[in-house]
């Protein structure tokens, strides 16, 4: 029995430094994107005021409500699953540490 929590302690010890990490860089490439994403739509905006292009607004939004809708079951299935095992469990806390902090 006392094999147990050495084992347990170091599982939880490395899967929440691990998703601190994780979730620390995931944050920061995600606000990279997002920069990067918004001044390409807005460059789009800008050739369509100009002319250049043509924007069909409606598609273009439904391609980003799938992508988001998309995004929340992702998310729903991931915490679901990480109920399940104590690496996982503090993995996911260690994660959404790492991502508050970055």
């Amino acid at each position: 029995m006392s094999s147990v929590f050495p084992s347990v302690a170091y599982q939880l010890g490395i899967g929440g430094v691990g998703g601190f990490v994780l979730g620390y860089i995931i944050k920061k490439v995600s606000k990279l994107i997002a920069v990067l994403l918004g001044l390409f739509i807005l460059f789009l905006l800008y050739l369509g005021v100009k002319g250049v292009i043509s924007i069909n607004y409606d598609a273009l939004w439904k391609a980003m409500t799938d992508l988001l809708g998309f995004a929340g079951q992702a998310a729903d299935w991931l915490i679901g699953f990480a109920s399940l095992l104590p690496f996982m469990g503090s993995f996911i806390a260690g994660f959404l540490l790492g991502f508050k902090a970055g």
